[in-house]
């Protein structure tokens, strides 16, 4: 997916309704999974569930939203960007609740 075209989201935006649900696209840019929820405001934490197939067997982890590029594509929707491989977020550890 090319990103260039792709709009920022402002610190301001940067709020759980905009984000969760976002998917996060890696280093190698193919989807490596899916904000679940954020932790905090702008210098929070995105948790993202990694692997898994819809929902079932994916891994939580935590990562700062400032390692998370947001922006919206042509049609509006919100996604990531990270400099992150699947590999390396699934070597995270496991966000518990």
């Amino acid at each position: 997916m090319d990103h260039t075209n792709h709009v920022r989201l402002s610190t301001t935006e940067l709020t759980p309704e905009i984000l969760e649900g976002a998917i996060v696209y890696g280093a190698d840019d193919h989807k490596v999974g899916k904000v679940d929820h954020v932790h905090g405001g702008t210098g929070g934490q995105a948790i993202i569930d990694v692997g898994g197939f819809l929902g079932i067997g994916a891994k939580p982890v935590a990562v700062s939203l400032s390692d998370l590029d947001f922006m919206r594509d042509e049609d509006g929707d919100v996604h990531a960007v990270t400099s992150w491989t699947k590999d390396q977020l699934k070597e995270m550890p496991e966000h518990h609740h």
